[in-house]
């Protein structure tokens, strides 16, 4: 008995120190993508819009990228665009997550009618496809910033709220949230001060993923013609407008391609190290 309780907690100590491990590893390629979004305009070494004579140029030692069919700098794009990128991706899962752990928290602690009323309506939107959601919402609104963030958190609110919800049917009927009721606590305070804080574990998790996924979707709705209008750049715009060009110009499709895997696989190794070191799955 000892030596299986030695070896659960060895194991249970070694996904910790992995969970460490990647966490690290996830938040130094965030910060990375942080520092070029936040200096884009400072470290691209032209102006995004900037065109030359050399159109579909190969690399060199002024275009370390080389240039797309109207001769801008790949790489001063590719820069620039994933301010755009992520901005849209980031601004968008922060509203879902607003939304999500609003309609989450008063879907599970109130339950009841309230409960059914607000998760049917989620199963709604829930019931679409993701990608065929967003297309059809930000075709109905137009292809701006703002409307993206709003066509994605529209998209991504249904899962944030499940994700919120399902800990908190559990946590509510733990001995010290029925010990703060009993005292005549608030109900606000309560949720804020005895349920939120130990939810946040799965609530941090899923958010990373989010943003992997929403990396995937602001692209292909971009690549689709969908994303923000010309002349801002994009990832998803350079890859529709260089996909003509890829057996000549190969690198027009590959940085930004690299780009895109870049950005959701950080937010996937976060999420994977979250899950390790915060031991998600305990709240029951």
């Amino acid at each position: 008995m000892q030596d299986s309780v030695s070896v659960v907690a060895a194991r249970k100590r070694a996904g910790i120190t992995q969970g460490w491990l990647l966490l690290g590893l996830g938040l130094a390629m965030l910060a990375a993508m942080l520092v070029l979004t936040i200096f884009a305009p400072l470290l691209a070494p032209y102006s995004p819009s900037a065109t030359s004579p050399d159109s579909l140029a190969p690399a060199s030692a002024a275009h370390w990228l080389g240039t797309d069919s109207i001769g801008r700098d790949v790489l001063s794009r590719l820069i620039v665009g994933g301010r755009t990128t992520l901005l849209i991706t980031v601004s968008a899962v922060l509203v879902a997550l607003v939304a999500g752990l609003i309609l989450g928290l008063a879907a599970g602690y109130l339950g009841g009618r309230i409960d059914d009323i607000i998760m049917r309506l989620l199963d709604v939107v829930f019931a679409f496809p993701v990608l065929l959601l967003a297309i059809a919402v930000v075709a109905a609104l137009g292809p701006t910033v703002p409307n993206l963030i709003l066509t994605i958190a529209i998209v991504y609110t249904p899962a944030m709220a499940r994700v919120v919800r399902a800990p908190v049917l559990s946590v509510k009927q733990w001995d010290h949230v029925e010990a703060a009721r009993s005292v005549g606590m608030s109900e606000m305070r309560l949720v804020l001060r005895h349920i939120l804080p130990i939810v946040v574990s799965p609530i941090l998790v899923a958010t990373s993923l989010t943003l992997s996924q929403t990396i995937f979707t602001v692209t292909a709705l971009s690549f689709l013609g969908l994303g923000p209008p010309p002349p801002d750049p994009n990832w998803g715009g350079m890859l529709s407008e260089a996909r003509q060009f890829m057996e000549l110009a190969p690198l027009t499709v590959v940085g930004p391609a690299l780009a895109i895997v870049f950005a959701t696989l950080t937010f996937i190794i976060i999420a994977n190290g979250l899950r390790e070191v915060l031991d998600v799955g305990s709240v029951r």
